[in-house]
């Protein structure tokens, strides 16, 4: 089960509060790498207020009080959605960070939490592509307009066929990551990300 980003009081009625004394564990992730970012408590009055405001907001054990994370540092966690498990005394959090998330300075709280690369490059070409930093070879791509895009997957696309029938694996990998990252751009430049790729791609297995 998921619960939308609204406060519903319907939704909120359906969690086990008393199992852990009124508050649930609540393992966040990152919505693009997969990351296991943090694991935190709430009480139905932060969990209300996450829903409120769209940041995760926790119940501090140690202050006694609800904690909004990153609300000095700023490294806010954008909420993107929220699911319930089977007893419905946990919740999954799928949040984009503003920063990190440890305040140890890491990404993650959880040393070597394994993430998915390619998710995390998708983003920072999207990062890229609104910020336009100058210096960036990203950056001269989308300046060069989508048709010099999609000639350099094309073109990567050819080495890559041609690294998988003519050279050894170490160049097939080289052209196959060329061409990965250039279709990112393209994607981007169509307003379009890797998940929506997925999204395709999950949507015929089934």
């Amino acid at each position: 089960m998921s619960i939308d980003m609204r406060p519903s009081p319907q939704a909120l009625e359906t969690l086990d509060w008393d199992k852990g004394d009124g508050l649930l564990p609540a393992v966040v992730q990152d919505v693009d790498t997969l990351q296991v970012l943090m694991l935190g408590y709430v009480s139905a009055e932060s969990l209300a207020a996450t829903l409120a405001i769209g940041h995760m907001t926790f119940f501090s054990r140690s202050k006694q009080r609800l904690w909004t994370k990153g609300e000095q540092s700023g490294n806010v966690l954008v909420v993107q959605s929220i699911s319930v498990d089977c007893d419905a005394d946990t919740l999954l959090v799928l949040a984009r960070p503003a920063g990190p998330t440890c305040h140890t300075g890491a990404e993650s709280c959880f040393d070597g939490a394994p993430k998915d690369f390619l998710g995390g490059l998708d983003q920072l070409v999207a990062v890229r592509e609104a910020l336009r930093p100058s210096g960036s070879y990203t950056t001269s791509l989308f300046e060069g307009g989508i048709r010099r895009i999609a000639q350099k997957v094309g073109e990567e696309g050819v080495e890559t066929a041609l690294a998988g029938v003519a050279q050894d694996d170490e160049a097939l990998l080289g052209e196959a990551s060329d061409l990965l990252y250039h279709l990112l751009v393209l994607l981007r430049a169509r307003g379009l990300s890797l998940e929506d790729a997925r999204d395709v791609l999950e949507k015929r297995h089934r």
